[in-house]
């Protein structure tokens, strides 16, 4: 699998928890949802690919509610990726 394949699968994997925090009525509590999913279940590569693509404006199909995820809680994704590296 190359590196485009491997964003788009986590594209499409984030796409879908994002799809499943949209139906809550707080959307605050929506983006905590989709930030702590991402850090309790996924890989800190998995976490690190996925906002360096954020950050290089390359996430094309990445649901809105997950960027707004990712940028509300930018710094503890990140965090969370370089303390357990």
């Amino acid at each position: 699998m190359n590196n485009l394949d491997s964003i788009n699968k986590l594209i499409k994997m984030a796409n879908q928890i994002g799809t499943f925090f949209e139906s809550f009525p707080d959307r605050e509590e929506a983006l905590d949802g989709i930030a702590n999913h991402l850090k309790k279940f996924w890989t800190p590569a998995m976490r690190a690919n996925l906002v360096d693509t954020v950050n290089m404006g390359t996430a094309d199909g990445l649901s809105q509610i997950v960027i707004q995820a990712i940028d509300k809680h930018r710094a503890t994704l990140q965090t969370s990726v370089t303390s357990n590296h």
